[in-house]
């Protein structure tokens, strides 16, 4: 009984039966779906949501659906944020982490107090990640971020973000499309330029690419470790990623919308589920 058994709790519109692994299972292999955990956020951090709703966890479908659609078996994380060891041992069921996009990231974590444009934070959310980022460096297990992911990650490792792009930096084009300018998330508001040599580059086989663009944060310095992957015309980082086997990889767009119809953004959730499966097997 020193391990802690793990327990699937089912959700609304989930969809998705996981048998957890326990011990004495017969060892993994490659044959079997590689369990990604993807983290979650509160429910009241959502605008709109009635303040008379019981306290819950939630995150967008699109999120699980496109790891799933590439073979996967995605469980969603709750935020153990004050059981640390209930949080390790989801943790340690996964063989990769996928930290999608959401509200904006506590300015406190990389010493900086609120500005008047800062949005709505997830206090628990943000706990949560910050320490799952961190193991997952750490053990060297793959790791997606998206979007609010890629700030995550890079927060994680020591880097800080601009709180609003539009007043603290200067040279910023458009960044915010989507959810109040009349936009669709499928539209494609700019280009990125990918590093010559970054995996993704190799894995997106382009030097150019457009990408939707819903976010008003931005990396402001890159986390040592990290090198920057892709950047925006205006300069600003778009992607960073651990050099190395490591699968350690954020973009600021949100690719789980093209998933379905973009090769190339499938061939980067196709790596990092094959990279959680290699992990797996591994481990």
């Amino acid at each position: 009984m020193g391990k802690r058994p793990v327990i699937g709790v089912t959700m609304q519109h989930l969809g998705v039966t996981i048998t957890p692994r326990l011990n004495g299972e017969p060892e993994k292999t490659m044959t079997q779906r590689p369990v990604i955990g993807v983290t979650t956020q509160t429910l009241h951090s959502i605008d709109g949501i009635p303040a008379g709703l019981p306290q819950s966890v939630v995150m967008n479908q699109r999120y699980y659906v496109a790891i799933t659609l590439i073979g996967a078996a995605p469980i969603l994380i709750p935020l153990l944020d004050d059981e640390p060891e209930a949080l390790r041992g989801a943790y340690d069921v996964c063989d990769g982490i996928l930290i999608p996009g959401g509200v904006d990231v506590d300015p406190g974590y990389f010493g900086e107090e609120p500005h008047h444009k800062l949005g709505r934070i997830d206090p628990s959310r943000d706990r949560t990640e910050m320490q799952l980022a961190r193991w997952a460096v750490e053990d060297r297990k793959p790791i997606l971020g998206l979007c609010r992911g890629l700030q995550v990650i890079n927060v994680a490792l020591g880097g800080s973000l601009y709180q609003d792009l539009e007043e603290q930096y200067p040279d910023a084009i458009k960044h915010d499309y989507f959810p109040n300018y009349g936009y669709e998330r499928d539209h494609l508001a700019h280009e990125v330029t990918l590093a010559k040599g970054s995996r993704l580059r190799h894995l997106m086989e382009l030097e150019h690419i457009s990408v939707n663009s819903m976010h008003h944060q931005g990396i402001k310095t890159l986390a040592p470790a990290l090198m920057a992957s892709a950047v925006a015309p205006d300069g600003l980082i778009e992607a960073a990623e651990l050099a190395g086997d490591h699968f350690c990889v954020g973009v600021q767009w949100h690719p789980e919308v093209f998933e379905l119809t973009d090769p190339h953004t499938r061939h980067v959730f196709r790596e990092f589920v094959s990279a959680s499966g290699r992990f797996g097997v591994k481990h």
